[in-house]
């Protein structure tokens, strides 16, 4: 999708939908912040809503940032492509590799972060999934299995030294040794704790939502293909009501009628959809990276391992995640959005809407064959125009 790129230098008002299904009218200044905003009533004209909100994003656009040598034209490129697709809020994601390895890839995130344009507007922190996970079969994805460790903060403070880009999210494996422990510390920092590529127990699941941990990572996926019919960790995280759960609604990851049951176990106030994305998301079928390991996009939009029969992240995008949503189970935009950006951000615990002094994030959407698509996207000073 090519983006022109424009610099609004005036202060000028935009009447945005928000949640609650209200509206306000949004004065943006030079800067592109948020000068003043006031109640509006809503109009039926194409509609302008607030970003939309990723909180697992592996690369996209061709560039994976799971990489030492990541820069920040790499992740500038990176997120206009995201932008293009209506996020204008992420978390990148660095997964599981030998320690000194995603200590080098945690920095060269961090200083790409600091030395783009878009990345201190967009970012909102890191997310860390790994290396304390399940090496199980089938529970590991496409994480290296020999880099898995025992949980424990004196290695994750390891990993984490130095960075100015705080970590927001951290994925572990309840079952993983040490896990509980770390839990509970993590949550003491302020961390968001998050359980996936998981085979915990019912109780297992009970302990880390007791010790603090609020998300389950991708629900679905990561997991043994067979699984007891009774004490299997789908059932016990859908059943564990402290747990949100984020789903990849590609249509790849989860069939569409597994899906809605699992919403409606969830229920839409602890539900939330990422994309998992790699380098292979809005680019060309053929040959990307994540981290160590090489993954292909293949025409029908799947992304794995080559010759393997696990899923390597995927090739979605938010905008089609949220035109998924809306055809498949009838959901309005403003519904749409409770997955997309609202429960995400309640998760992290950010408003859900921009007050006075913060950066403005809007995307106006146009009716076309299909469902929506993106016209336009602002985040701070940066407008793009398709």
């Amino acid at each position: 999708m090519e983006m022109i790129e424009r610099q609004p230098k005036e202060e000028r008002e935009i009447l945005v939908a928000v949640p609650g299904g209200g509206a306000r009218r949004y004065r943006v200044d030079g800067s592109g912040r948020v000068a003043g905003w006031e109640r509006a009533a809503p109009t039926a004209t194409s509609p302008v809503t607030l970003g939309l909100v990723d909180i697992q994003v592996n690369g996209f656009a061709g560039v994976d940032f799971n990489r030492e040598d990541l820069t920040a034209a790499d992740l500038d490129r990176a997120l206009s492509a995201m932008l293009a697709c209506g996020v204008t809020r992420c978390l990148p994601t660095i997964i599981t590799a030998f320690p000194d390895r995603m200590r080098a890839r945690l920095r060269a995130l961090d200083r790409a972060i600091w030395g783009s344009r878009l990345g201190t507007l967009m970012v909102d922190g890191l997310h860390i999934e790994g290396p304390f996970l399940s090496p199980a079969d089938g529970y590991a994805g496409c994480h290296p299995k020999e880099a898995m460790q025992p949980a424990s903060m004196e290695a994750f403070d390891t990993l984490v030294e130095g960075l100015r880009t705080p970590v927001r999210l951290v994925t572990v494996a309840p079952e993983c040794e040490g896990a509980l422990v770390f839990i509970r510390e993590a949550v003491a920092r302020g961390l968001v704790v998050a359980i996936g590529h998981t085979n915990a127990t019912r109780a297992q699941v009970e302990e880390a939502a007791e010790a603090g941990a609020r998300l389950s990572t991708h629900l679905g996926n990561a997991m043994s293909h067979k699984l007891e019919k009774n004490e299997n960790p789908l059932f016990a995280q859908l059943g564990e009501d402290r747990l949100f759960a984020s789903f990849i609604a590609d249509g790849i990851h989860i069939p569409v009628y597994m899906l809605q049951s699992w919403i409606r176990a969830k229920e839409i106030k602890r539900a939330l959809v990422v994309t998992d994305a790699t380098a292979a998301a809005a680019a060309a079928p053929g040959a990307y990276t994540l981290g160590d390991v090489p993954i292909e996009r293949c025409e029908d939009g799947v992304v794995r391992e080559p010759g393997s029969k696990y899923l390597a992240g995927s090739s979605a995008t938010m905008d089609g995640i949220l035109r998924n949503l809306m055809a498949w189970f009838g959901f309005d935009l403003e519904t749409a959005l409770t997955f997309a950006r609202t429960n995400p951000l309640h998760l992290l615990r950010y408003p859900a809407t921009p007050d006075k002094g913060d950066v403005a994030e809007f995307v106006w959407w146009r009716e076309a064959e299909g469902g929506l698509r993106v016209e336009a996207a602002q985040v701070g000073p940066y407008r793009y125009e398709v």
